[in-house]
């Protein structure tokens, strides 16, 4: 696994409740949001992300509902509960917070570059 899986396995939670914050979703339609919002740079299968949408569910944040499409396929959308709603604002407080105290200890500045010094 490389460098970048590690990091988008890190914020996945934190990004699939940002979206759901918005409307409520579907997995496929999550997966596209993320690669369109981030210029192809955070591409999450399907698959991989379930597991974090299980999790969230059985955390009582999110909710799911099935509905019907055609005949007989069914679309499960999520819905961000409340509960989710505050674990969402802590994480993005928590996740804002350590990314400044990287850009810190790298001495970024706001271009995204190194200072010299």
């Amino acid at each position: 696994m490389g460098i970048s899986d590690n990091l988008k396995r890190g914020v996945t939670e934190l990004v699939l409740l940002g979206l759901l914050s918005e409307q409520d979703m579907y997995g496929y339609e999550m997966a596209q949001a993320l690669r369109e919002r981030s210029r192809g740079k955070f591409v999450l299968q399907e698959t991989s992300m379930y597991p974090t949408l299980y999790r969230l569910q059985d955390g009582g944040y999110i909710s799911a509902r099935e509905e019907l499409v055609g005949k007989r396929r069914k679309r499960t959308y999520y819905h961000l509960e409340p509960a989710g709603q505050t674990y969402f604002r802590q994480s993005l407080a928590e996740y804002l917070g350590v990314q400044e105290g990287i850009r810190a200890i790298l001495r970024l500045d706001g271009e995204g570059g190194t200072q010299d010094g």
